[in-house]
């Protein structure tokens, strides 16, 4: 679709056929917690559960255009491979480090694993008995595999079993872990037909990220039709208590054309509680944020906030920020000095190539914002669809994000990599993740996610999505399989040389695609 021909859907297009998910945004909406009663958690000793039904069986399904077109490319092998190549390595340090015991051609043993687990259908489940995890999985494998499995993990679980039931190899990490696998041999004639299901505990999966405030996270991924449809429920350790205002929309700032469009609110309590964000706080903290973007120009992406006093917000953020561009300028943080210009109630950053980042406080009739941009808006053009109010006034909806993911890539590829760059972190350079990404990003369209509240310590969600991830999360994860530590998050750039006299410039941003036409 040409970028000038764009047009919000119709209500079947933009609102009904809806669906994890902008990173900082998302979290956000999903996290939002505050001091309350602890709500009981369903399965407290819970690690993970995970269902696959394996690439084979998904590829040879009527409804595998979306999947086929993601993940069975000549790039998404190669990637598929890369990722299993450093998952081997990474494992097998950590099973090593965590028994003591050190195998020869480690690595080398666990990496023909991986490849099964991609394409065969598999259930994980895992556990903490007695203090300990516990895993067991039973997987699909034919004969010459199956033993293949059992002399490659051996060495790594001095007291594992394994047992073979109807082309299934079951294997249970310890004694203590023979429960789990029994159980999942009863799983596997009671499928739901979903391609993936999962329940994850991440307090247990991520322990470094408790601060956050995970929630514990079901979801089941389906495909009636050449969509993935993404339905879940997140599960929260403390009933929540959101203050879901009425929206307060910038109708002034935001017109169409756009190419996507966030809304997101109540999760003031959870911004203020989290240590990140304490060097930029501005209190009272805002309690919605909007960010849409426009197809005209690549760095057209924006940001509103309402605040009761805008002008006193951006004198309070302005402060913030003076603050931190002080720490981090000298500490080689940043690619350049950067400094900031406070005129006319609009923030500047100064320095930056290819782009004019603002934060203005606006005073329009539907109220006060901080409105943030990296490219000046536009004109306003076109009103508002009705479509879009109809969604917000969903019941107890916190999230609703809908974009044109071909449309999308382009314009926050080219915006991420800027971003690392500037902060001195990794870009994607020509990486397999890149590849794989610009390999698909034509046959994305459509991607529509909601998150309502339907518990006092739930929330439920839906997505509708070509690809099942939004354009900013398919960078998120290309940029996370490329860290050097991988699965670790290390993005940071290698200590910078001067720049040669006859260079004196910094290099420029990688280019992105064209919109899919």
């Amino acid at each position: 679709m040409a970028a000038a021909s764009l047009r919000l859907p119709s209500r079947a297009g933009f609102g009904t056929e809806m669906p994890p998910m902008k990173k900082i945004i998302l979290l956000l909406a999903l996290l939002a917690t505050v001091n309350g009663v602890r709500a009981a958690l369903p399965q407290p000793d819970l690690i993970a559960q995970i269902h696959f039904a394996g690439a084979a069986k998904i590829s040879a399904a009527a409804t595998a255009t979306a999947f086929t077109n993601e993940f069975c490319s000549a790039e998404a092998l190669a990637l598929r491979a890369q990722t299993a190549d450093k998952l081997s390595v990474w494992l097998a340090g950590w099973l090593q480090k965590n028994s003591g015991v050190a195998v020869v051609g480690s690595a080398a043993k666990l990496c023909p694993l991986f490849d099964d687990l991609q394409k065969s259908e598999w259930f994980l489940e895992a556990r903490s008995v007695n203090g300990q995890p516990q895993v067991a999985i039973a997987i699909q494998l034919d004969g010459i595999r199956a033993q293949l499995w059992q002399q490659n993990l051996k060495p790594f679980f001095a007291t594992a079993s394994f047992k073979s039931s109807g082309g299934w190899l079951v294997f249970n990490s310890s004694s203590a872990a023979q429960a789990l696998g029994d159980s999942l041999l009863k799983k596997i004639s009671q499928t739901d037909g979903a391609w993936l299901t999962l329940d994850i505990n991440w307090a247990r999966v991520l322990p470094d990220l408790q601060s956050l405030g995970l929630p514990e996270t079901q979801l089941a991924v389906t495909a009636p039709d050449n969509n993935l449809r993404i339905n879940g429920k997140f599960l929260f350790p403390k009933n929540l208590s959101l203050d879901l205002e009425p929206w307060r929309v910038p109708t002034n700032s935001l017109h169409q054309p756009f190419v996507s469009f966030t809304a997101v609110r109540g999760f003031a309590p959870w911004l203020v509680s989290q240590p990140w964000a304490q060097a930029y706080k501005v209190l009272p903290a805002p309690n919605q944020i909007f960010i849409w973007s426009l197809p005209q120009i690549p760095y057209q992406t924006f940001a509103a906030a309402p605040f009761d006093d805008a002008d006193d917000a951006l004198t309070q953020l302005y402060a913030q920020l003076q603050t931190v561009l002080a720490e981090k300028n000298p500490t080689n943080d940043l690619l350049m000095p950067l400094q900031l210009e406070l005129t006319n109630n609009e923030i500047s950053l100064v320095g930056v190539p290819f782009v004019a980042p603002f934060i203005q406080a606006t005073h329009k009739p539907e109220g006060q914002f901080l409105l943030a941009g990296a490219f000046p808006n536009t004109p306003r053009s076109q009103p508002l669809p009705p479509e879009l109010f109809q969604r917000l006034a969903e019941k107890n909806l916190v999230f609703y994000h809908w974009e044109i993911t071909a449309e999308r890539l382009p314009q926050a590829l080219n915006l991420s990599q800027l971003t690392l760059l500037l902060t001195n972190h990794r870009q994607l350079e020509d990486s397999a993740s890149l590849k794989w990404i610009l390999k698909i990003a034509p046959t994305l369209g459509n991607t529509v996610t909601e998150i309502t509240q339907t518990g006092a310590a739930e929330m439920t969600f839906t997505r509708k999505a070509p690809g099942g991830l939004t354009a900013l999360e398919l960078l998120a994860l290309g940029n996370w399989l490329e860290a050097p530590n991988f699965p670790g998050c290390n993005l940071k750039l290698p200590p910078r040389k001067p720049f040669k006299k006859n260079h004196p410039h910094p290099p420029a941003v990688m280019p992105a695609p064209a919109p899919a036409k």
